[in-house]
Formats: structure tokens, sequence, C-alpha cells
């Protein structure tokens, strides 16, 4: 039990202190003659209070060393699962619940239920990033502010029990002892002048001395703790809307499409592929019969939507920001986004057509339109006919009762349903049904839906100029990650903490005389081999010859 007491110097500690702030005597008599405890140099922390409240409780949780390293380890037990089967997000268009059962059997649909297939973006991972996080900082503050208290307050003249009581120490006459005072201070100051000459910062306070360097060093694992902080918080930033994205996007060719959580809208203008000849292959891949990419690439558009972004009726207002063919490690990067090409795939998809609408009586053409099959336009003019769009199937079928209905968005076999107005016709107009595709004209009886109409009325394209078609979809990872400027810079930080603590080490040695007898004490936080050489040479120079290996706590006659 601590009993927390005025020292005898007169100083008042704070709560839960060891050593004395001031003077450096023990507080606690324990009666023993072993080595003090140096860490923060006995100075109170929060996490050690007697009569702890919740708060206190929760501080202490979180300052613990042991509970530090059981959240690392538990992190990583956890990390380690995720990466047993691949993520669901570094496959493209995969149902996870069928995908994992069907390729890995049963283990694999466990791993799906249990939510190991997503583990890097669960709640449970977060939470422990973000507890690994706090106990960091609760770490940092309940050692720093104690460590910080207790050297920038140093006294120069410390108790002897304090100096007796280091690991490595000297007790002993000095040379000429018996001249008195005068030549204590001279031994002092001739002390002084050989430990600067080690670079030593040297106080003195009559014939007591304090040399200290490198104290910088002490500060290293708590720039390490700021590095891994801001590296941890990083991380934990991804999660924030429009900070991170790493998704597999189709693109195909000829379209718009808009990146999701973005202002951005990307087009694929065209999708250019080379293969490579059979003189050019391998013999193995020749023997397989093998086709092998040479180069593919999308020649993309990047627009941003500067108006009508959200308005579902109005079309966006696009204003084009950049352009880049996108290779294989040649991606389009603007302002943190960065589209890398991943795969393709070759899908002929019909994107727009301009029929002509004809009198297939008279044979006159009233004009003709563009039908975009992705987002057609509520109306269109033909001369003096009016045609009013009633309904789109992009992927036109019938049900079980012979309705029509649409398989897919994709516009696999469109279909569209006008009620056309003018001469001829009935006031309230006539419904006609257009397939763009020849293949589905005939397939589903165009003439025979339409009926007397199409006597009368005929939708046709005149030649292939008239049709644009998609040949391929090109497949590219998105990619947005505007924490990483962050993490690098933590893990600068944090590489900058290491070196400081392992390359430096905090020296320090206390000595005073009194009535010619020296007591002298050293301590570092690395390397006592070190300070231990350091503090013999001293010694040697100053008159007192001494093995540096019994520089422990033995007292010494000279």
């Amino acid at each position: 039990m601590i009993h927390n007491t005025k020292c005898e110097c007169g100083h008042q500690n704070h709560v839960g202190t060891v050593l004395c702030e001031s003077c450096g005597k023990p507080l606690t008599d324990d009666g023993g003659d072993e080595p003090l405890e140096m860490r923060y140099d006995g100075v109170a922390r929060r996490s050690q209070r007697t009569n702890p409240g919740v708060l206190d409780r929760v501080w202490s949780f979180f300052s613990s060393v042991k509970v530090a390293i059981w959240l690392i380890i538990i992190t990583l037990i956890g990390a380690s699962l995720g990466t047993i089967y691949p993520q669901e997000n570094t496959f493209l268009n995969i149902d996870p619940s069928v995908y994992y059962k069907e390729t890995y059997g049963t283990i694999g649909h466990i791993y799906y239920l249990l939510g190991l297939t997503h583990t890097f973006e669960s709640w449970w991972f977060i939470t422990l990033l973000f507890m690994i996080g706090t106990s960091l900082v609760v770490c940092s503050l309940d050692r720093v502010l104690p460590l910080y208290r207790a050297l920038s307050k140093q006294q120069i003249r410390k108790h002897t029990s304090f100096i007796t009581r280091q690991k490595v120490s000297y007790v002993g006459e000095i040379p000429g002892a018996e001249l008195g005072e005068k030549a204590s201070l001279e031994w002092t100051e001739k002390a002084a002048g050989l430990l600067r000459k080690r670079r030593y910062r040297v106080y003195t306070d009559g014939t007591a001395l304090l040399a200290e360097k490198n104290r910088f060093s002490r500060w290293g694992p708590y720039i390490n703790h700021i590095g891994l902080i801001i590296f941890l918080a990083a991380v934990l930033m991804r999660s924030i809307p429009g900070w991170h994205m790493d998704q597999h996007l189709a693109f195909p060719e000829g379209q718009l499409v808009k990146i999701p959580d973005t202002p951005y809208y990307l087009k694929n203008e065209k999708f250019t592929l080379e293969l490579y000849t059979e003189e050019e292959m391998s013999e193995d891949f020749r023997e397989k019969g093998q086709i092998v990419p040479k180069v593919y690439k999308t020649e993309a558009v990047l627009y941003k939507c500067t108006a009508d972004c959200d308005d579902p009726v109005k079309e966006p207002v696009l204003t084009e920001v950049h352009r880049h063919d996108i290779q294989v490690n040649e991606p389009l990067m603007y302002e943190g986004l960065m589209a890398f090409q991943f795969d393709f795939k070759m899908s002929p998809m019909l994107l727009s057509v301009k029929p002509s609408l004809k009198n297939k009586q008279t044979g006159e053409n009233y004009g003709s339109f563009d039908i975009s099959m992705k987002k057609p336009a509520e109306s269109y003019k033909a001369g003096p006919y009016e045609l009013k769009l009633k309904a789109y199937f992009p992927d036109f079928g019938m049900d079980n009762k012979g309705m029509p209905l649409t398989k897919s968005n994709d516009p696999v076999k469109p279909a569209f349903v006008f009620e056309i107005k003018g001469p001829g016709l009935k006031p309230e107009g006539e419904p006609y049904m257009y397939f763009p595709r020849q293949v589905d004209k005939v397939n589903f009886r165009q003439d025979e839906i339409n009926g007397a109409l199409a006597d009368k009325l005929e939708l046709s394209v005149g030649s292939m100029d008239d049709v644009q078609i998609s040949e391929y979809i090109s497949f590219l990872n998105i990619r947005v990650d505007r924490a990483m400027p962050f993490i690098w810079v933590g893990a600068a930080i944090s590489m900058i903490g290491l070196v400081m603590g392992f390359y430096w080490h905090h020296r320090r040695v206390w000595l005073r005389i009194d009535n010619g007898r020296l007591a002298l004490g050293a301590h570092t936080n690395k390397n006592w081999y070190g300070i231990r050489k350091e503090v013999a040479q001293v010694l040697q120079k100053s008159g007192i010859d001494i093995d540096p290996k019994i520089l422990e706590r033995k007292e010494v006659q000279t």
C-alpha cells in the first residue's frame, strides 16, 4: 500500500507518487536496497488511483498494456480469419450467398454466415480498431504527462538514497577530500567538464551535479504512438462516405455511367482490343489455341456533375474534367479518384437507333429521330406525326399469362410501345409496338401485333449508320482513398518515433559530495554497459581508479 505523504524536503507530492518529485527520496519504507523503479521517475499516474471512480476504471482499463496487447492479438486473429477466403469486395457481379457455398462447400457457407466475407468492413473489426486507438491515446496520456512533469522539473541535488540506489552507482572518497569544500568544488567542476566533452548537458549546484543527454529519445515511443493513432484514425475514416471506394464497375462502350457516391460520371468512348498474332505467341499458347490479349484499353472521359445531380426528372448538367486512355498499370487519376483497367467482355449491346417513320403505301419518309436504349425520351416528332412513349421493355419477354415484361434492365431485346397521333389516325392516337432488332421483329411478330396500323406506317432503320452498338464492356476498378495521405503521414511519424527510441538512449548522471565523500548514480533507458563505461572513464580521469564492472551499487573506499 502506497502512503502518500509530504517529503522531508518539504515538497508535497501527488497521490500515488513513489519517489519524491523534488529530491527523489523513496516515499515507501520498503527497507530494501534494490535498484529504484525509475519508470516515469516514480511520478504518480492516473491509472494508479487508490479510490477510482467509474471514469477512472475505464481509464485504467484502456491504460493497461496487457489490455492493449490482447486487443492487438484479437484483431490480428480476426484479420487472419478474413484472409482464409477472398472477401466479397474482390469480386464482380456475384451473389455471395451462393458463391461461397458452391465454391468452398459447407465451410464456405458457414464462413459467409459468420460475416467473415466482409471482415474488414464489419462492425466488430472497426470496433476493435477503435479500441486499439483509444488504448494508444489513454496509454500515452497516462504516461507522457507524468514523464514530462518529472523530466521538466528535475532537481540537481538529489537525496543520497536516490543516488545510491541507482543501478549504476559509486560511493567513496574523492582525491584530496582532506582539503575540504574547495577540493569538492574543484572535483565537481572537473567532472562537469569531462561530461560536457561527452555531449552531456550539465547543471551544477555547488558540489551537486546533474548531467543529461538525449532526453528527446524518451519521447520516441509517444511520437510512435501519435503516428499509430493517426494511422488508425485514417483507417477508420475510410468508413466515412466519399472517403474510400474500391468497386468494380461495368462501362459498356459508348455509354455514360455514374460512379456511385461521387459527383462523377465516366464514359467509355471506345474500347480497343489488340491480340497477339500466332507468330508473336509462345508455342504453349499456339498448341492450346488460346487467344491472348496484347493491349486492351478504355478511351475514357470523366465528367463532373455541376447541377441537377440528384434530380430524378431533369438530366444532370455535366462538365468534362479529364480524359485518359486507361490501360493495365496506366490508370485514370483525377483529384483522388482512380480508375484501373480490370477486365473486359465481348458483349454486343444496342445503345441507340435512329429509325425513320415511313408511309408504307406511298413510301413517303416523314423523318427520323434518335431513341436511346438507356433513357428514351417521353415523345418524338416525325413530320406531322407525334410518338409518345407508353412503355419500354429493355429485355422483352412474356409471362405465363401472356403479359409483356422485361427480364432485365440491359437492352438485350428492347421493345417500345408508342402512341402515334397524326393524319389518318384516330384523334386519341393508336398504339404501335416497335422492336429495333430485325430478329425480334420476326420472332415476336411485330406486324401482327400492330394490326391495321402496320399497313399504314412503319418504323425502320435505313442502314447500320443509324445503329449504335456497344461491342465490349470494359470493367474498371474505381478507387477513392482520401485517407491514404494520412496513412502515409502516420506511418512516417511512427517511423520517426521508432528511430528516436531505438538509436538514441536517455542517459543521466547525478552526484553530490558531502564532507569529501562522493555519491554518484547513473541511469539510462537502454545500453547499461555504455553508461557504466562512460561513468568509469569520467571517474578514472578525475583521479578515481575503478573497474567499470564493479559499478553495481557497491561501496568502494579510495
